[in-house]
């Protein structure tokens, strides 16, 4: 006899998060402009002096924000299915992976941001704080579940 998954709030959130980083990769390859006011401001520059030493600058740009946000898309879907499929089951070592993957993702892209000083890091810790929320609600299903 299959055992059914068990989803509660904590899956539901790494999925929600899952879906936020394919969205954000979906944005970087598709929509993200090269060079937003930000980050000729965090540069000291302006976009035109920008231009003008480096032409190709947007265009490389373009290229890297498209490689960045397949990783970021490819990331999301990976974290979607974890969230989904594994994370039902309960499976040894499963919070060491949350704990790892959210530091690598979400946390420090955050963190970066707030370095930055751009103009969306307090939107940008939203991820960090709903992936720590997730992974506080798998540990206390977790250990009430153990035995």
């Amino acid at each position: 006899m299959a055992v059914s998954p068990r989803r509660g709030p904590a899956e539901w959130l790494v999925v929600l998060c899952g879906v936020w980083c394919l969205g954000l990769g979906l944005y970087f390859i598709f929509l993200r402009p090269p060079l937003l006011p930000e980050d000729a401001r965090y540069m000291g520059a302006d976009l035109q002096s920008l231009q003008a030493a480096a032409p190709r600058l947007a265009t490389w740009l373009g290229k890297v924000f498209t490689v960045m946000g397949g990783f970021m898309a490819g990331t999301g879907v990976l974290i979607t299915y974890f969230g989904w499929k594994v994370l039902a089951t309960r499976p040894p070592w499963a919070t060491l992976v949350l704990v790892l993957v959210g530091a690598i993702t979400v946390a420090l892209m955050s963190v970066v941001n707030f370095t930055l000083n751009s103009d969306f890091r307090w939107l940008l810790l939203a991820p960090p704080v709903v992936w720590a929320t997730a992974l506080a609600l798998y540990e206390v299903r977790r250990s009430r579940s153990e035995p």
